[in-house]
């Protein structure tokens, strides 16, 4: 009985230290981990819509709460100003959401650029958004105080042919980020005040 315990004991400190040091490799790692998602998953996109800038967007990026949510925002410095900030925001698309990354002029309200990051759209009809460069133009400039919406629906955006749902689902999808940013948008300021 007494050996029995004993084994109890020491498997149960075995336990509790093999828990104790994978929590601290976890802690100690989940930055980096972090990092190389956004690097080689999100990066591209991130780097498509802030091309030009003359920061780490990815390195430089700060978080901020929306809602129950904690949100990474990539700032980008163009001539020498923090004036744009990247964010991800999803869509409805035809086959579920659309991950995406929207960028906006801190100093105009506009949308600077959008890039799509995950979907399940049809492959060679809804994917044509992702790589549709006239698509991507035509949402340059709007503000982000209006729904941003396809001409079909009374909106500014040309839909891609044969991808409507896509379209649209990207558009709502740069629609909720301008909410965000609206919402967000002096705890924005504040932060790009750090960054040079």
């Amino acid at each position: 009985m007494r050996d029995i315990i004993k084994m109890v004991i020491v498997l149960g400190l075995i336990a509790g230290v093999a828990g104790a040091l994978l929590a601290g490799v976890r802690m100690g790692t989940m930055e980096k981990i972090e990092y190389q998602e956004l690097k080689y998953v999100k990066g591209p996109a991130i780097m498509e819509v802030l091309k030009g800038c003359t920061n780490n967007p990815i390195k430089d990026r700060f978080k901020l709460k929306y809602g129950e949510k904690e949100m990474n925002f990539f700032p980008a410095v163009f001539d020498g100003k923090l004036n744009v900030v990247a964010f991800e925001t999803t869509g409805g698309g035809f086959g579920g959401d659309i991950g995406m990354i929207i960028a906006v002029n801190l100093e105009k309200d506009t949308v600077t650029g959008i890039g799509v990051t995950t979907h399940k759209e049809t492959p060679g009809v809804g994917t044509l958004v992702q790589d549709s460069e006239s698509f991507k133009n035509s949402v340059k400039g709007l503000s982000v105080n209006q729904p941003i919406k396809v001409k079909n629906d009374g909106g500014k955006v040309d839909a891609v042919t044969g991808a409507t749902v896509t379209s649209r689902g990207v558009c709502e999808g740069a629609t909720r980020g301008s909410e965000i940013y609206r919402k967000l948008k002096n705890d924005i300021l504040a932060k790009a005040k750090d960054i040079k």
